[in-house]
């Protein structure tokens, strides 16, 4: 647990105690006590996850909702923070994307929904990361127009279930599940409990995260794990399935200092806002949009069995620093290390040899495509 943090000093989810119940090893993680595992260990929780399926704790997460008017005043209003074309998102569609500072760097990544219930027009719902949703919450209330308002609803818990048999335990507690495609979202009973429920995820597998009252959240959890191969998993098997599934962790993978275009996160800037502009840093993103960027985030293959952890320099074979590894660690589904970090645009091609400078010695590696693993979404 971290020195910064003793036991008594963080915050607990709702679904605390179950994770206790349930065996879990809590750890320290954005001032939560957070399940790094469970009895099943990383390695089985991971596997487990991309045989059948998993249900995630996330309720550490900022959710919250931008109020206005109507639909078009609050997606002009988010605009105004973010790259990605709100205003043409349908009733229960959700989207990837970024807040962004002046130069184009992100201050955090999230995902945006558009509710699909005409009771809950001119609102918008965002989940932001959890070690950023306060400064999240500052940067955008300071840059709200006066008839649209930000409600963070931590009375909210968040569970995530991913895998390939999340289809068939969510179905089984709550058929309209079956209508949602990927990357839309619906309010829905789920096992009885109402809930908001979208299909999405952060481990390149089909699955959904459902945000629901804290106080029902341990009872939706039980239901959820009593479905047949449904196990818990923590924040360690989560990390891995992400980076097996080439996805992006804020402080890591991305911050302050980068752009959408540099992480590889173009495709999440639609075609009219490329046109129109009018968020922040878009003179630098249209720039390198047409221009190039100076370094790319690739993946990286170890050649040996050795892991190339985060900060891990990136040398041309001839001793060139090239960039540094952002996330690094062991791919249980690939039986491998893999890792991604940053190169130059003509180092980045897949099959580039490189080498990594691991406890001082140069390790042979290869840039490789993204991801590691094929994604599985429901499409």
């Amino acid at each position: 647990m971290s020195a910064q943090h003793t036991a008594d000093e963080l915050k607990r989810t709702a679904l605390h105690q179950l994770n206790l119940d349930l065996g879990a090893k809590m750890v320290a993680f954005a001032g939560y006590a957070m399940p790094v595992h469970y009895q099943l260990g990383i390695l089985k929780e991971h596997l487990h996850t991309r045989a059948k399926a998993g249900l995630f704790d996330v309720s550490h997460m900022g959710q919250a909702y931008l109020v206005g008017p109507d639909h078009a005043t609050t997606a002009r209003a988010l605009e105004q923070l973010v790259p990605a074309d709100v205003l043409s998102l349908a009733p229960g569609q959700q989207r990837y994307s970024q807040l962004l500072n002046d130069d184009g760097g992100i201050i955090d990544d999230l995902m945006l929904t558009r509710p699909a219930s005409a009771a809950e027009a001119g609102r918008l719902y965002v989940v932001l990361n959890a070690a950023r949703k306060e400064v999240d919450y500052a940067h955008i209330e300071q840059r709200l127009p006066d008839n649209v308002r930000l409600e963070p609803a931590p009375q909210r818990a968040l569970l995530a279930l991913q895998g390939p048999a999340a289809a068939q335990a969510m179905l089984a507690l709550s058929p309209p599940a079956k209508a949602l495609a990927f990357m839309t979202a619906a309010n829905m009973p789920v096992g009885g409990i109402d809930c908001h429920v979208s299909r999405s995820g952060y481990t390149g597998e089909d699955g959904f995260e459902i945000s629901v009252a804290a106080e029902r959240a341990n009872e939706l959890a039980r239901r959820l794990l009593a479905q047949a191969g449904v196990e818990p998993i923590g924040l360690g098997a989560r990390d891995s399935l992400r980076l097996e599934a080439g996805l992006c962790l804020y402080g890591h993978d991305i911050d302050e200092t980068t752009s959408p275009v540099e992480a590889g996160l173009a495709w999440s800037i639609q075609k009219r806002r490329r046109f129109e502009g009018g968020f922040p840093g878009a003179r630098r993103i249209g720039e390198e949009l047409a221009q190039g960027v100076t370094r790319r985030r690739v993946g990286i293959r170890p050649d040996g069995r050795a892991p190339a952890r985060e900060g891990t320099e990136i040398l041309a074979l001839l001793g060139e620093r090239l960039g540094t590894i952002t996330s690094g660690g062991f791919g249980p589904s690939v039986n491998g290390p893999i890792a991604m970090g940053y190169v130059p645009p003509g180092r980045a091609g897949a099959g580039t040899p490189v080498n990594l400078m691991v406890r001082g010695k140069a390790l042979g590696a290869s840039v490789t495509a993204l991801p590691f693993v094929p994604h599985r979404y429901a499409r």
